[in-house]
């Protein structure tokens, strides 16, 4: 996104520090993943916006698409949770939770997949392709009144959960939520595949937002999650990584979600 963005490398590099401090780095399995092909990404997005975006990758330096989200050469190897179907915006060009889940219910045959999304921010674009879809549900925590500035009185479909928190809400709000509503839920459901939209900005110490949870709060969320998985679908859990940008907040964090999900 260019220098002195919030969205930028650093951002992998503080979490790959902070797996090397806690020794885990070398415990667990690293893959290049592959590049997607178009047929995947039109899942969740239409033809026209991926020909649009392909026709604006810029040979060198930047092409704006707002205020806050540029394409720069290697931009499409890049995507994220604000992504719509045919709108780029928050730091996001395609829906890395949207596509995960769709491909997983072609490719797979699950009826029963779940996006979880407690980054500050609310998932719009995960809203805007998966509402009103079969066999998958979205579930997002996050501030109310904060970017993307979503109408929050409109009512949402059938199979999105949305939970606006208040500005200044912390501990005991967060977990009231996800133990009250959150997990139950998940036990009603009984998903096949959780798909987690990590966001770490809800991060007392993150200046993105004015939530005030801790590292224990997302430890203690992570392991709430990890166990309901392991009773009603063996465990399986993909984790995407989205806000978080107090660089060592963000990798304490994300090495104890890692350390967590790998049983480490």
């Amino acid at each position: 996104m260019g220098d002195g963005h919030p969205e930028c490398p650093r951002r992998l590099s503080a979490i790959e520090d902070a797996l090397i401090s806690r020794g885990i780095f070398d415990f667990v399995k690293h893959i290049d993943a592959p590049k997607i092909d178009r047929h995947s990404l039109r899942l969740a997005h239409k033809a026209h916006y991926i020909d649009t975006l392909i026709s604006q990758i810029p040979g060198t330096g930047y092409h704006n698409i707002d205020h806050d989200t540029r394409l720069c050469p290697d931009s499409l190897e890049a995507a994220g949770h604000h992504a719509e179907k045919i709108t780029s915006m928050g730091f996001c060009f395609f829906n890395n939770a949207a596509i995960t889940a769709l491909y997983a219910i072609k490719r797979y045959k699950l009826r029963r997949v779940v996006v979880i999304d407690f980054d500050a921010h609310h998932g719009n674009g995960t809203e805007n392709i998966l509402g009103g879809r079969f066999f998958v549900r979205y579930w997002s925590s996050y501030q109310k009144g904060l970017f993307p500035f979503r109408d929050e009185n409109k009512k949402p479909k059938r199979n999105i959960s949305l939970h606006p928190l208040n500005a200044g809400a912390g501990s005991d709000e967060f977990r009231a939520l996800v133990g009250i509503n959150l997990i139950p839920w998940l036990n009603r459901y009984k998903p096949q595949l959780i798909i987690l939209s990590s966001g770490f900005d809800a991060h007392k110490d993150d200046y993105m937002s004015q939530l005030n949870l801790t590292d224990e709060d997302f430890r203690w969320v992570i392991e709430k999650i990890n166990d309901t998985a392991k009773r009603v679908c063996d465990g399986r859990i993909v984790s995407i990584l989205e806000g978080g940008y107090n660089l060592p907040a963000l990798g304490r964090c994300c090495a104890d979600q890692v350390k967590i999900l790998a049983d480490l």
